[in-house]
């Protein structure tokens, strides 16, 4: 019973990889090698088994691909002609394209569209975007309010993104929902899961637009002649 315990290595080499901050894949493999190891799995197993999740989740390695078109796009010219496009906005500030980004972002949950995304979305676009309404009101802002604008891009991502995603019932994490109450005895639907996070989806928006009117009014105090 004792020797039992010694196939939760694994688990140990992961929390001591991510506090030393080392490399993910590395530590995740050198983990799933060691318990290969001390559960008496062979390594032609082993390594069969990690090409089988590699291929059952290979769209996890998308990133590969995103993040040199991104940067493909970038070097032709996508970033400055976002920032031209929103300095001839008249009257946009920051806060209002981040509220407006915010309410597209929950709408194209809801509808199951994948808009967003950091890597392909944010970076290239909301971002330089969220900076140049600020720059055509202002004129030249400095550096801790770009960092500021930049966290802000980046939150009303992760906001859209997290609170409306379950608006669609039969979004993965609806349905993972679902399935989870059904085991435990509670009959529900998608449907049923979408209605219950409408309401706390629109309660973000409200929040997201009042941080960010705040926002603009900080701006307003700090830069207005």
């Amino acid at each position: 019973m004792e020797l039992e315990w010694i196939k939760l290595i694994g688990i140990v080499i992961i929390v001591v990889g991510f506090v030393l901050k080392l490399d993910t894949i590395a530590v995740v493999i050198i983990a799933g090698l060691a318990t290969a190891l001390v559960s008496d799995i062979s390594m032609g197993k082993f390594l069969e088994e990690l090409g089988k999740a590699f291929v059952d989740q290979r769209i996890v390695t998308i990133f590969f691909l995103t993040l040199p078109l991104i940067g493909l796009a970038e070097s032709h010219g996508l970033k400055e002609q976002a920032v031209n496009l929103i300095k001839k906005v008249k009257g946009l500030t920051t806060g209002s394209f981040l509220s407006i980004y915010l309410i597209i972002r929950e709408l194209a949950g809801a509808l199951s569209i994948r808009l967003g995304g950091h890597p392909q979305f944010v970076r290239p676009l909301v971002q330089p975007m969220a900076e140049a309404s600020a720059e055509a009101k202002y004129g030249e802002i400095d550096d801790e309010d770009k960092e500021k604008i930049k966290a802000k891009a980046a939150a009303m991502e992760n906001y859209g993104n997290f609170y409306g995603q379950n608006t669609f019932m039969a979004a993965g994490g609806v349905l993972l929902i679902v399935g989870t109450l059904d085991n435990l005895g509670y009959q529900i639907t998608g449907l049923d899961v979408a209605k219950a996070s409408m309401p706390v989806a629109l309660i973000m928006i409200v929040l997201g637009v009042v941080l960010n009117f705040i926002f603009d009014q900080r701006l307003n105090r700090k830069y207005k002649k």
